[in-house]
């Protein structure tokens, strides 16, 4: 199995069966965060392939939502919802290689939120504005890539300082000092009924909110300039994040979905939160963040548990990937309130878009990666 190239075949795999994401079960055209982790994948496999089928995608799938004028269809700024940001970042490929104003209006228009988004005390951005004061770890993946790269595109890099304090800010309030993961939310007003009221703390570690964020850091590194003085902070936040991580690695290769409480009873090994983890790995490696001698081998065994405990081709020949959990989050209209049973309660489903587009970029970097080696680079 390991000679098959996942990253084209799950892609040609999304390609047949979702041809439009925002039809997808459940979507009903919302602009959707979702959409942006399957098409940042989309985006990997057009720089390796240079087919140019996989751009047409993103272009197709961003379409529906991007209207000549650079409006966004069912996006809101006043909403004020980190999630919304998600999508922009395909705005930058999509502007470069058309030429199309309406997709450098649109970002103009995502970054005007940023402007405007209510911050904690010290400036961090607040998840959503129907989630005051709270820092989740979802957030610095949804906002900050997109706020850098338009940083770096459109405004000369004048506001990356901004950008790296969002994630000084969760790594001062998020990690836990004794096993160095970080929790995946913390409340600066330490009123919500799912906080720690001493320390404003979620009182567990979800592994999907890990592999947000250990995706937010590699997406940093990879456009932010080496000599800037932010790269040697997110480069050590991602060092530290993965050593962590690793002791919790199952025997399998892959993460649980509470990630340190694998032996518990209802836990499960979870598919997105795995992929995101080994693509942190194999970007931060590709990058030179990560030793290679010590973490290929890491990264070896978490990409071979990703193929045999989570994949399955369906009688089309699609991959079909198991083991997702569908949404999780704290507080809101549910009064979701972060324990254990919470978080191993909500649905398993397959083919989560998230989870998707989580496994395609990393198998997408993982091959990068593989064929850089093999030539010596």
């Amino acid at each position: 199995m390991t000679e098959i190239n996942w990253s084209i075949k799950t892609a040609d795999s999304i390609i047949e069966r979702t041809p439009k994401l925002y039809e997808d079960k459940g979507y009903h055209g919302k602009w959707s965060y979702d959409y942006g982790v399957v098409l940042k994948g989309f985006e990997a496999i057009w720089r390796a392939t240079k087919d140019p089928k996989y751009l047409q995608f993103i272009q197709d799938n961003m379409d529906y939502f991007i209207q000549a004028d650079g409006s966004i269809r069912g996006y809101e700024v006043g909403e004020y919802n980190i999630d919304h940001i998600n999508n922009g970042k395909l705005l930058f490929t999509l502007y470069r290689e058309t030429g199309q104003e309406k997709y450098r209006l649109a970002a103009d228009l995502l970054r005007s939120q940023l402007k405007e988004h209510p911050r904690t005390s010290e400036g961090a951005f607040w998840h959503k504005e129907i989630y005051p004061y709270q820092i989740w770890l979802d957030g610095l993946y949804m906002g900050a890539p997109f706020y850098g790269e338009y940083d770096l595109t459109f405004n000369e890099g004048k506001d990356l300082e901004d950008v790296i304090k969002q994630f000084i800010l969760c790594d001062r309030h998020t990690r836990d000092p004794e096993t160095g993961l970080l929790f995946h939310a913390w409340d600066e007003t330490k009123s919500q009924p799912w906080c720690d009221p001493e320390t404003g703390l979620s009182e567990n570690f979800w592994g999907r909110s890990l592999g947000w964020y250990v995706m937010a850091l590699v997406d940093m590194l990879e456009i932010l300039p080496e000599n800037h003085s932010g790269h040697a902070i997110l480069s050590a936040f991602l060092v530290d994040t993965l050593v962590a991580l690793r002791p919790y690695q199952d025997v399998t290769g892959v993460w649980y979905q509470v990630v340190n409480q694998g032996q518990r009873k209802g836990n499960y090994l979870e598919a997105s939160a795995s992929s995101m983890i080994t693509c942190g790995m194999a970007k931060g490696i590709r990058l030179g963040v990560l030793d290679q001698s010590d973490w290929q081998p890491t990264l070896e065994k978490a990409y071979q548990g990703l193929i045999e405990e989570f994949i399955l081709l369906t009688k089309e020949g699609w991959v079909n990937l198991n083991k997702n959990c569908q949404v999780a989050g704290l507080g809101g209209a549910d009064q979701r309130d972060g324990t254990y049973t919470y978080y191993i309660s909500e649905p398993i489903i397959v083919n989560d878009q998230k989870g998707v587009g989580a496994f395609l970029q990393a198998t997408a970097e993982y091959e990068r990666l593989i064929t850089q080696q093999k030539a010596g680079k």
